[in-house]
């Protein structure tokens, strides 16, 4: 899988941009949930530690705003090192995904480090997807203008609507990231621009309405 060589820009004052407001918005929102949910995320980390050795969190290097390297925090759900030995994409069945960590995936509870992301400014709640850098070398230059001019956000449209497609397609393909770079990526970021042409509070409110309904259909599906 070859990528072209073109340099990570990014374009000041794009349409749907991140706003002061918008950051104090981020900011007021991430610490309510990170102390509404402390008592979750104690659990989850608990439950992460006894299930497979390792440390509670991954530190999953992406790009952000600006295409300036972070490091974006979830649950640990699969085995240490899990990163070089495979793809960078994964479907449930992939047999580096620890037991707990599928429930953590299919549920999105694993994404909740993110909060704090969100509050030191490398991530906002909802926005594009956050890529790891091997993947952006596949952007064309407007997907990195448009992308790259933004913070990633916790959830968004393009994420939510790939979440359950996106992890059954890469289950039993030989070369997972051949098949995301050419199958998934450029509809995925259609949807992440197409956002951003439209940014508003309402589309917001549907975004994270659409990702509540996706956690809540998610449990019940581990459950039945």
């Amino acid at each position: 899988m070859t990528a072209p060589s073109e340099t990570v820009t990014a374009a000041d004052g794009a349409i749907g941009a991140d706003t002061a407001v918008r950051r104090l918005v981020d900011v007021m929102i991430a610490l309510a949930l990170l102390a509404l949910l402390s008592p979750v995320l104690m659990l989850v980390a608990m439950i992460v530690r006894l299930d497979s050795p390792g440390s509670v969190l991954y530190r999953a290097t992406r790009l952000g705003r600006g295409g300036e390297q972070f490091a974006m925090l979830k649950f640990r759900t699969m085995s240490v090192d899990a990163d070089r030995c495979g793809p960078g994409v994964s479907g449930p069945r992939d047999h580096r995904v620890t037991r707990v960590g599928r429930l953590l995936r299919a549920t999105k509870l694993d994404e909740l480090p993110q909060l704090l992301n969100v509050v030191v400014g490398t991530m906002t709640l909802i926005g594009p997807r956050a890529e790891a850098p091997r993947y952006f070398a596949f952007y064309t230059s407007e997907e990195r203008r448009r992308l790259l001019s933004v913070r990633p956000g916790m959830t968004g449209p393009g994420q939510i609507a790939f979440a359950l497609r996106q992890a059954a397609d890469l289950d039993g393909v030989e070369d997972p990231d051949r098949y995301y770079v050419e199958h998934q990526l450029h509809t995925k970021l259609a949807i992440d621009v197409a956002y951003l042409d439209d940014r508003r509070i309402g589309r917001d409110a549907r975004v994270l309405l659409d990702t509540v309904r996706l956690m809540a259909r998610s449990v019940r599906a581990r459950s039945d």
